[in-house]
């Protein structure tokens, strides 16, 4: 690919190039004291990310993913963003956040930003699980999409962002990308909520 068919905004190349906080080689260089996983190779896409936390905040991050440019860039963007945050603020960050961060992503590579904020607040609620206070934060949702941990508040999110059909769901959460069981459940929870929201 030559770089003047790049599509990305600089912020993206410069992120994609030279990405932040990135782990290379064996996770146990990084004393880190919460981890979350999320993904599923299979699909092309996981992420690891490692948190160091002192007192309720992250002091250190590393991460490491199988992904695209733009899972790469968001993570870079999200991994600086969140040192020396408190976990109850880091825990809300959701992946239009980045995408803004970073000036814009392409349509079709939107859900290729997930990944990094699913496995940050996987690793929150590890470290939370760890000092006893599992499910402080833990959004109550119903999982839809076994392979790619996606929930029912997942796909609310993509209906208020203007997700109506099933096509921009996977857009917008890479949903059914798996082995696609989930499809009539997440289409079910779809026509439900445009009952609720008056489509």
């Amino acid at each position: 690919m030559l770089m003047k068919d790049w599509l990305y905004s600089d912020t993206v190349k410069d992120h994609f190039t030279n990405p932040r906080n990135v782990i290379f080689g064996d996770e146990s260089v990084f004393p880190y004291n919460a981890k979350g996983l999320t993904g599923n190779i299979k699909c092309g896409d996981q992420m690891l990310m490692l948190l160091k936390i002192d007192d309720d905040v992250i002091s250190d991050v590393r991460w490491k993913t199988y992904g695209c440019a733009s899972a790469i860039a968001s993570t870079s963007m999200l991994s600086e963003t969140i040192k020396g945050m408190n976990i109850r603020d880091a825990y809300n960050i959701r992946p239009e956040d980045l995408v803004q961060k970073l000036g814009g992503l392409p349509e079709n590579k939107i859900h290729c930003s997930v990944l990094g904020d699913k496995a940050l607040r996987a690793a929150i609620d590890d470290y939370l699980s760890k000092t006893g206070r599992e499910g402080m934060l833990k959004e109550a949702a119903t999982e839809i999409c076994s392979c790619l941990s996606i929930t029912d508040k997942d796909i609310e999110h993509a209906y208020q962002n203007g997700a109506r059909t099933w096509e921009d769901l996977q857009a917008a959460t890479k949903i059914g990308t798996g082995c696609g069981k989930c499809k009539e459940k997440a289409l079910d929870l779809l026509h439900s909520l445009n009952h609720i929201y008056g489509g």
